[in-house]
């Protein structure tokens, strides 16, 4: 092998030579595009770029989008799309949601015993699969409205990576307690691969419904989505306002969403609506017998130090006693310290889950820093605003749902809200207009972004994860996963905005 032959097999490592080549023809094109269209170059790039990056998401079980990504965001910052310093104040607006995956997402790892315990419990006790659907769409909403949707995406994504791992185990002919790699099928029987790729089929389900329903908790209240507290704040509204204002369409919507959980697991449409194996149900009730059996008075001990750190951790988030990641660090100091953790190795196993996506999350900021610096969503933002009554209103859910659904709904809500301001203070639109338009701006920003990983970070966060790819879950899984979701919660928001507001 040359030289030249070994830094191409290198380059982005074992991804197939056609991504490879894509990635290379987008990092020659873009400056070609950027000075082949003068004046217009960096808005064309500027678009240009997003596709790419969402591209880079769409193949997020070829390479990691890190690399990939990261590697378009450099260029941008080297071709003048955007500048190091805009890309830092991105970085920094969003610190509470770094904190957050950084702490929170470590702090839920040394939960996982009595995580997996309860849920295993539920698992076991709730044999109709269409009502534990609803109950795990159900309890994200209600956590979701109350507490952060990343926190409660990272809770069930390590129950979900818990019930994967006892099976795929017992599946290879281990024992529940012996080391295994659960990222290689090599050691599966033959017997069992087809009630593995049921199980995967079923925790898909089971991980989409609660993505779900963490949007439609999330937009219910004001510490609900990051967003929700810019908008909250802009509009001067309290918790119990913020909540009245928004019901017309938060309610309309999260009846609707639970129903078209219903659908789905009972007519087994888009991906949805396959049982738990019987195999898999007897595998999980043997591992929690045996785990029963074996427990000792030192495992009892860490189950109520984590049960006692769970109910810290509830009050804490519920009460807003400090920024979620703080909290995070709370649960680690508490968690670890009385149950015998205190080897650096085993403390820096939990952080190995949320850092990856940590970084790509600073390189999504990058990107969304080329948006903001070149204005790409000013002329829509311009546009609607010049319509009158219900249909500027309608207009500002609609455009805020596009957008949302392609780049970060935080980002959305910022731009929106800020020009809606804007325009209160200098006498273009009442009081009562900029009340109806916030609402708008907050249901079009939550409710839609579920079309894509991208729109929302919890999202984006599922997609990214180490059950991700044991699961089979990829991005344009997930937007098959999504559709029946997004259709019927988006025009239910729509007709609610125009009918109820």
């Amino acid at each position: 092998m040359t030289l030249t032959q070994a830094l191409a097999k290198n380059f982005l490592g074992n991804s197939p030579s056609w991504y490879k080549a894509t990635i290379v023809g987008f990092l020659i094109i873009n400056p070609i595009v950027l000075f082949a269209f003068g004046a217009h170059g960096p808005v064309i790039t500027g678009w240009l770029l997003l596709i790419q990056f969402i591209f880079t998401l769409a193949m997020a079980l070829k390479c990691y989008p890190l690399q990939p990504g990261g590697l378009l965001a450099i260029q941008a910052v080297l071709i003048g799309l955007t500048s190091p310093e805009s890309v830092y104040n991105e970085t920094v607006t969003a610190l509470p949601v770094l904190l957050l995956l950084i702490f929170m997402v470590a702090g839920i790892y040394f939960l996982k015993e009595l995580l997996l315990t309860t849920f295993t419990k539920i698992l076991l006790g709730v044999r109709s699969q269409l009502l534990l659907s609803l109950l795990v769409c159900f309890t994200a909403a209600v956590l979701s409205a109350f507490l952060d949707a990343l926190t409660v995406l990272a809770v069930l994504i390590t129950i979900g990576a818990g019930f994967y791992q006892v099976f795929h185990r017992f599946a290879s002919g281990k024992q529940y307690d012996a080391e295994h790699d659960i990222g290689f099928d090599e050691g599966i029987h033959e017997l069992h691969r087809s009630e593995l790729d049921a199980f995967r089929s079923y925790l898909r389900g089971l991980m989409m419904h609660a993505a779900v329903g963490t949007a439609l908790g999330g937009v219910m209240t004001q510490v609900g989505e990051p967003q929700n507290l810019l908008i909250a704040k802009q509009a001067d509204w309290d918790f119990i306002e913020f909540f009245v204002r928004v019901a017309p369409v938060s309610i309309p919507v999260f009846i609707v969403g639970l129903a078209t959980c219903a659908i789905v697991e009972r007519f087994r449409w888009f991906g949805y609506g396959t049982q738990l194996p019987a195999a898999v149900r007897h595998v999980l009730h043997d591992y929690n017998e045996e785990q029963k059996r074996n427990r000792t008075s030192k495992d009892i001990a860490i189950l109520i130090i984590q049960g006692v750190t769970a109910v810290i951790l509830i009050f804490a988030l519920a009460f807003h006693l400090a920024e979620v990641g703080i909290i995070g660090l709370l649960v680690i100091v508490l968690a670890t310290s009385f149950t015998g953790i205190t080897d650096e190795h085993r403390i820096g196993k939990a952080f190995e889950a949320a850092l990856p996506f940590t970084a790509l999350l600073v390189v999504f900021f990058a990107i969304v820093a080329v948006l903001h610096d070149q204005h790409l969503f000013e002329p829509v933002v311009t546009a609607v605003l010049q319509l009158e009554g219900d249909a500027q209103t309608a207009m500002f859910y609609l455009a805020n749902a596009a957008l949302s659904a392609i780049s970060d709904n935080v980002f959305v809500a910022t731009i929106y809200i800020t020009e809606v301001k804007a325009a209160l203070l200098e006498g273009v639109i009442t009081r009562e207009q900029f009340d109806l338009l916030a609402v708008a701006i907050n249901t079009g920003t939550n409710i839609p972004s579920v079309a894509t990983p991208n729109g929302q970070a919890a999202f984006l966060f599922l997609l990214t994860s180490a059950l991700a790819p044991l699961i089979r879950l990829s991005y344009g899984r997930m937007l098959l996963m999504a559709f029946p979701y997004t259709v019927t919660m988006t025009l239910t928001g729509l007709w609610a905005i125009v009918y109820l507001l």
